[in-house]
């Protein structure tokens, strides 16, 4: 066995594992559509998870009243799809069943409690070297399915240490129970933004979202059709500028201007900024009703954060009894996948979907598509063909070697 790239003593420290499949990191949508694929595709392998349960993210990080923003055809993963009973819009609850139901189906077991902290090809040996806490995996394609969303983002904002109230970001908010009849000042007005200022209003709180930019909001319906469905369906026809006008022209017709509400709208379309930058446009769920009706209170940016509140860039100054981060979440694949170049700095594949699923050396990734669950599948099915046909060159050759020699 090769000694390891860096430390002498891992294996004298830690168990070691030859893994004859791929070893896939993270038990989330992305880690369990590609085991499944591949079992698809008659190849085992080994998922690692940080966390005690699948699909963490969703698990332990969401907040109660979360329902999946797209309609459930668009969110199933490969191979299995949604129960019929399920609604239109599932329930957090109801998806984390489904994934856990998915994982039954497939009988994919991951090892739970497995933080990778270093990931290393060694061209030697020609191994991925996969260092958890207590195991070194060693197997010829790793792939890369911890998402982009693997931790919360914290913004550097002065003074937020010295605010004498709660700060929490979205990632521990579960509902508005706790923050009943409080002034609470909500940084972002994403969709986790906009979600957790209309459940606080449900828990007679008074929220003020801070909106630093500008920000598409959509209705999540327009006459009973997803927009999201019916903006998929236009693209088929349409070129991008135009379906992205129309796009407009019906939120216009269903919520109104959002300009006027402190809510401007960026010069680029909702599907051309999404497909530039990743920036997802907000589906409204009944927020900007309560924003109209003065109920969501909306802030420019915050210059300061106070002992007792915040001032504000336009010179206003409030106090606040607790503050919410709905800052997002970001990649931390830099922090242990080394010595490859296939990622930015960020954490996310240099090309763009649908060309980022798969590097040099046996490198996969799933999941990193900015494309929703949809993108997820897209990945997976690549990945698993992809492995399945080298696996099959191999024994190929093998075989080919075995019959020369007689």
């Amino acid at each position: 066995m090769p000694p390891p790239l860096n430390d002498a003593d891992d294996t004298a420290r830690a168990g070691c594992m030859l893994v004859p499949g791929p070893v896939i990191v993270g038990a989330g949508p992305s880690g369990l559509a590609v085991a499944a694929c591949l079992k698809i595709n008659s190849v085992s392998s080994l998922v690692l998870e940080r966390g005690s349960c699948l699909a963490s993210l969703w698990q332990d990080r969401t907040y109660d009243r979360l329902k999946l923003h797209l309609p459930k055809h668009f969110c199933q993963l490969p191979f299995l799809d949604f129960p019929p009973n399920f609604p239109t819009y599932p329930t957090r609850d109801q998806f984390v069943a489904y994934v856990e139901s998915y994982a039954r189906h497939f009988s994919i077991g991951p090892r739970f409690g497995q933080t990778v902290a270093r990931a290393e090809f060694d061209p030697a040996a020609r191994l991925w070297r996969v260092q958890s806490q207590d195991c070194l995996y060693l197997t010829r394609f790793l792939v890369v399915a911890s998402g982009e969303n693997a931790e919360p983002v914290i913004p550097e904002i002065a003074g937020l240490d010295a605010f004498a109230g709660p700060v929490i970001h979205t990632c521990a908010y579960k509902s508005g129970l706790g923050f009943r009849g409080q002034r609470v000042l909500v940084l972002g007005c994403g969709n986790s933004g906009m979600e957790v200022s209309l459940d606080l209003c449900r828990y007679n709180a008074i929220p003020h979202m801070v909106v630093r930019n500008s920000v598409h909001i959509l209705p999540r319906d327009v006459f009973g059709i997803s927009t999201f469905a019916l903006a998929m369906a236009l693209l088929k026809w349409l070129p991008l500028r135009l379906v992205d006008k129309l796009l407009l022209v019906m939120a216009t017709l269903v919520l109104g201007q959002t300009t006027g509400f402190g809510l401007p709208r960026p010069k680029i379309g909702p599907i051309g900024l999404k497909n530039a930058t990743g920036k997802t446009p907000v589906l409204d769920v009944g927020a900007f009703a309560l924003i109209k009706s003065g109920k969501i209170k909306v802030m420019k940016s915050v210059r300061e954060i106070t002992k007792r509140g915040a001032k504000f860039m336009d010179g206003q100054e409030k106090e606040f009894d607790s503050i919410i981060l709905a800052t997002g979440y970001k990649s931390n694949v830099a922090s242990w996948l080394k010595g490859s170049d296939f990622f930015t700095e960020e954490g996310m594949p240099k090309a763009s979907f649908p060309n980022g699923w798969r590097g040099n050396d046996g490198l996969y990734v799933a999941g990193f598509t900015r494309q929703g669950i949809l993108g997820t599948s897209s990945d997976a099915l690549k990945i698993a063909a992809d492995i399945a046909h080298k696996l099959r060159l191999t024994k190929g050759c093998k075989s080919s070697t075995r019959k020369s020699r007689y």
